[in-house]
């Protein structure tokens, strides 16, 4: 009986880290091309990747949603990208903030995080209600109160990443100097 019950873990486990590798195979690398995507804003308009990236380099950001709470990490980077919005519109950039969850009260929660914060035309704020972009970019942060991996991807008006930072922390998020730096063509 033991031995079958460690058998059955055994196989268990395997197959968890095979969907783990599968789900990493999955995020896009520096060269790759970015997977095209369609999400609405909180007004119901459609941003896709393929309609802003013939025009300008798109920075897609994808915060941690509501995990059970607004994450400060979270705020304190879209404040800071904030503060950086002259430098992406002069880079010609396009920064797209992701903020994905379970579909209920999405809206609500995210409407909530962006409240008073105001976004320059260059800026998009848009939602994933029930992970299908995160899951499609391999980003799911399957576990109790985790929606997705902080990540920053540069992606060029050819469609492929140019830079790409995921962070499997709450922290250790994209340096708005290194966006800036890969945007100008930098490593």
């Amino acid at each position: 009986m033991i031995k079958r019950a460690t058998s059955a873990l055994a196989i268990c486990l395997g197959l968890a880290v095979a969907v783990a590798r599968a789900d990493e195979a999955k995020i896009p690398a520096v060269g790759d091309k970015a997977p095209d995507f369609t999400l609405e804003d909180l007004d119901g308009q459609s941003v896709s990747l393929e309609k802003l990236k013939p025009d300008a380099p798109v920075v897609l950001v994808v915060l941690r949603g509501y995990p059970g709470y607004q994450c400060p990490i979270c705020s304190f980077q879209v404040s800071n990208l904030l503060k950086h919005a002259e430098d992406f519109k002069s880079a010609g950039a396009q920064v797209v903030l992701v903020y994905p969850g379970p579909a209920d009260d999405l809206d609500a929660r995210a409407a909530e995080f962006i409240k008073g914060k105001s976004l320059p035309d260059n800026f998009a704020f848009v939602t994933d209600p029930g992970y299908e972009f995160t899951n499609a970019y391999g980003l799911r942060w399957d576990a109790p109160r985790e929606t997705a991996y902080p990540s920053t991807f540069v992606i060029g008006t050819d469609g492929n990443v140019r830079f790409a930072k995921v962070s499997k922390t709450h922290g250790g998020r994209a340096n708005t100097a290194k966006v800036l730096e890969a945007l100008s063509g930098g490593k």
